[in-house]
């Protein structure tokens, strides 16, 4: 690790494939905890480069406990965080209204490092039971439409980086990976991203696979159609702008998508926008990004999955699928 830090302090760049191996070597516990923060700290100072990114993913992937879930058109809707925005849970709430649109959803998510509330912390507080068991995760996919993928039931490799990540507070190049490192291996995926750069390594990346895409990035910055401004979309067969009216919808104001203090917060905000009592810019911002995932899997026009994210959410679709995943034990 010695003569890799003292590579990356003067300003070289790994290979894909020596990124791949340091990530193998934190995994079987070969650095220590110093050696480790310093790696993550680096990367704070400077952009990760595309070969690097495309290393750190493929040692995880190579790590992951994988899941079989071939036999589904599933998508995931995830996004990188670390944009500070500080936002309720936008694309937990779009996948279960996704879901309700009869979609397959495999929501990967962990546990906010450097927000309030990640996916994880305001699905364990409704009561949602995580589990890597295969079995358990497909009868949930038939019985709600949607499971949960908590990242570090999936993602062993890791433990030796979460309690590092957990005491910087700060975003690390793992936030970046986290979206793409799904061990379900969706066929379908919407992913928000916290910079245009990070937007178009993505594009590059997914350009490269099977895999139907969007990527958005807020122009404002957010990692996820905010409504806020312009959201750059970025596609296997396209890159456009898209603003509140493509929708059919008023621009919003920053304070409006405000997500709480605390988790505890942040679960109500939750299930009130799911039980219909949301504001109506609580609402269409979810819709949003909903229907931008319905339109990447049904490939039909966004207004048409913006109108049928807003008949999932109206109808109870949604909030049943909530119902049935609350109700299903490991």
């Amino acid at each position: 690790m010695k003569q890799i830090l003292n590579r990356l302090i003067n300003h070289e760049q790994l290979s894909k494939e020596e990124a791949r191996t340091v990530l193998v070597n934190i995994s079987e516990g070969k650095y220590n905890q110093n050696q480790i923060a310093a790696f993550l700290t680096v990367f704070m100072m400077r952009n990760v480069s595309l070969e690097e990114l495309e290393g750190f993913r493929d040692a995880l992937l190579d790590l992951c406990l994988a899941v079989d879930f071939s036999e589904y058109n599933t998508i995931d809707l995830c996004g990188t965080g670390g944009d500070g925005k500080n936002t309720f849970n936008i694309s937990t709430l779009a996948s279960f209204v996704t879901a309700g649109v009869g979609l397959k959803v495999t929501k990967h998510g962990n546990y906010g490092v450097s927000s309030v509330s990640g996916s994880s912390n305001v699905m364990e507080a409704l009561g949602i039971k995580f589990s890597n068991k295969e079995d358990f995760l497909k009868r949930c996919l038939d019985e709600a439409g949607i499971c949960v993928l908590h990242a570090p039931l999936f993602h062993p490799a890791m433990k030796n980086v979460a309690p590092i990540r957990k005491e910087l507070g700060v975003k690390t190049f793992f936030n970046m990976l986290g979206p793409m490192v799904n061990p379900a291996f969706p066929k379908n995926q919407l992913v928000g991203v916290f910079d245009l750069e990070l937007a178009r390594m993505y594009g590059y990346l997914y350009q490269k696979s099977e895999k139907n895409y969007a990527v958005l990035h807020a122009v404002d910055g957010y990692d996820e159609i905010s409504l806020t401004g312009p959201v750059k979309v970025i596609t296997k067969n396209s890159e456009n702008i898209l603003n509140a009216e493509d929708f059919g919808v008023k621009q919003i104001e920053e304070s409006e998508i405000f997500g709480g203090e605390t988790v505890k917060e942040s679960a109500v905000i939750f299930m009130d926008i799911l039980n219909g009592k949301g504001t109506e810019a609580q609402n269409n911002v979810v819709c949003a990004n909903a229907g931008m995932a319905i339109s990447v899997v049904e490939n039909c026009k966004i207004k048409e999955g913006f109108e049928k994210a807003q008949e999932s959410l109206q109808s109870g679709k949604a909030l049943n699928s909530l119902k049935q995943l609350q109700k299903l034990r490991k």
